[in-house]
């Protein structure tokens, strides 16, 4: 591992095998943003509907071998963008590495990440309780960067009903979850208005995993 993934402060545990590496990412804000704005120039960030019909307040896109998209048929990966039946953008190798650094920190050392879901936060935006549960091989961790504004990061077990934790996360922190935490519940709270300074009015978080 490199000096440029190496974390600034202690890892934060939120419950068994998931946790938050501090400021693990901050050095790499800048292209991660760049990163960011390229695919999004390709797979422009949309607002998908759930089953329900209603239209989330995050907006989304992917880049990788597949992309997560919801709409009322449900929840899956598909290898192409529906907008535009093209493949979505390639995973930028400074994403693969970082997400494969940030879980060899956490202890899970053989992460093949294949998709990158990239959702835009605007203020008011929030994400409620929810498993990731659409991937193929729970064995693998999720793998989450912050970029921009803060947010609560709320973590549960895995019972929607459960108890929570929440926690702050700022631009540049990493959250691995998996194992025996692989299918906790988590979200965020609604995210307040504010100004970064790379990122302006939004928060940014990437969630690598392996989908296929």
């Amino acid at each position: 591992m490199t000096d440029l993934f190496t974390a600034l402060r202690t890892p934060v545990a939120l419950a068994e095998h998931a946790q938050v590496l501090p400021g693990f990412a901050a050095d790499l804000a800048d292209a991660l943003h760049t990163a960011i704005l390229e695919i999004s120039a390709t797979a422009p960030f949309r607002r998908m509907v759930t089953q329900r019909g209603h239209a989330m307040s995050v907006a989304m896109t992917s880049s990788g071998s597949a992309g997560w998209v919801s709409d009322r048929s449900g929840y899956r990966y598909t290898p192409a963008d529906p907008e535009t039946g093209a493949p979505w953008p390639a995973m930028p190798e400074l994403f693969r590495k970082l997400a494969q650094a940030g879980a060899a920190t956490s202890g899970f050392v053989d992460f093949a990440p294949d998709t990158c879901l990239i959702n835009r936060y605007d203020p008011g935006a929030k994400m409620g309780l929810h498993q990731d549960r659409d991937e193929a091989d729970f064995a693998q961790p999720i793998v989450s960067i912050s970029l921009g504004l803060p947010a609560v990061f709320v973590f549960g077990g895995l019972t929607r009903t459960g108890p929570t934790r929440k926690v702050t996360l700022y631009s540049g922190d990493v959250v691995v979850w998996g194992g025996a935490s692989r299918l906790a519940f988590h979200g965020i709270d609604a995210l307040k208005p504010g100004t970064d300074p790379l990122c302006g009015p939004h928060r940014y978080n990437l969630t690598f995993r392996k989908a296929l």
